[in-house]
């Protein structure tokens, strides 16, 4: 038999991403996919499965399909997305309610990947030039996001020491560049001028989206325990990173600058949640080192992902689309799938 995979978030962009990936490997027998709204992509062998916010049906859910192995792609790791109570929803209760399911007697779970973010890490005038996976971040959380991440990996902790039986994983991501992924700093990176803060030049890490999927199913593959930062080699200033994007600055006040962007959050020209501003402000870098002693090889440094990004932008804005969008109807691939009117070959 091989492995029984259940990916949360199958709606957003991580979880389509993986079930795709999931897919094409001939190891993985059985995947079910859950989220609160269709999937978005088009997919052949997943199965979907609706659930509320905080997961509710996830034991139920476990008990029916026995499966083995857990991607908790579904942590909110940008606050602009929702309302702060339904961050909490989904992050703290659907994360309390998956780790109930998967430490429940009936439960076959025997490894658990969850995809975090560097945002546990902060970013302040104080922070190292690295943080290693073991540093603390250097000042409270700011933001709901934030917290509810920091709640999260306290949870896994206390789990994974109950559950011995169960490898757990964490991965926090570096910021992340890629096609077809919409962020806020990817749209910053797309606007005519790109905005920056009067006064500061931080330096930033990516992430090309590509090795953020590969890592996932390198920790699975491996069945790999702990926390493991996931981040491009080197950091590049800010200035410089626009350079690559051949864009000129949006100068945003370094006072209140807050109010400097609400404009441009109202008239939803771009999001820059405060997370972000610091970001902009202090810049952060995350030490890669321990995921790569394990044996994973990055395809693209931190210039790299973002020439990547860079020239993917270019040839849509020359060529265009070159092919018709698909939108992933579950209503139609059902009736694909099952319905005796299709002839099968």
């Amino acid at each position: 038999m091989g492995r029984r995979l259940l990916i949360t978030g199958l709606s957003t962009y991580w979880g389509g991403r993986l079930a795709l990936a999931f897919e094409r490997d001939p190891d993985v027998e059985v995947i079910v996919g859950m989220d609160s709204e269709n999937p978005v992509v088009p997919l052949e062998r997943t199965e979907f499965v609706r659930a509320d916010d905080n997961y509710s049906i996830l034991a139920r859910l476990m008990k029916a399909t026995q499966v083995d192995t857990v991607v908790h792609a579904g942590l909110v790791v940008d606050s602009s997305l929702m309302p702060d109570r339904r961050i909490h929803e989904k992050n703290v209760i659907g994360t309390m309610n998956l780790l109930a399911a998967a430490g429940g007697e009936d439960s076959k779970v025997r490894c658990l990947v969850v995809k975090s973010s560097a945002l546990v890490y902060g970013a302040s005038r104080t922070d190292p030039t690295w943080f290693s996976e073991e540093t603390r971040r250097t000042g409270p959380a700011r933001t709901r996001t934030e917290r509810s991440l920091l709640e999260v990996e306290s949870y896994l902790r206390a789990f994974a020491e109950d559950n011995p039986a169960v490898a757990v994983c964490v991965l926090r991501c570096a910021n992340v560049l890629g096609d077809g992924l919409a962020t806020s700093l990817s749209k910053a990176l797309s606007m005519p001028a790109v905005p920056s803060i009067v006064g500061f030049d931080p330096q930033l890490q990516f992430v090309e989206q590509e090795d953020v999927v590969r890592s996932i199913e390198f920790v699975i593959r491996g069945c790999l325990e702990g926390v493991y930062n996931v981040a491009g080699d080197g950091r590049l200033p800010w200035s410089e990173i626009r350079a690559i994007a051949g864009k000129p600055a949006l100068p945003l006040s370094p006072v209140l600058t807050g109010l400097a962007v609400a404009p441009l959050n109202r008239a939803r020209i771009l999001s820059l949640p405060p997370e972000v501003l610091d970001l902009l402000r202090f810049g952060r870098g995350i030490d890669n080192r321990k995921l790569k002693a394990a044996g994973f090889r990055y395809r693209y440094t931190t210039a790299g992902a973002v020439e990547n990004f860079v020239e993917d932008t270019r040839l849509r804005r020359v060529m265009g689309e070159t092919r018709p969008t698909y939108r992933y109807e579950g209503d139609v691939e059902a009736f694909f799938r099952h319905s005796p009117a299709v002839v099968r070959h």
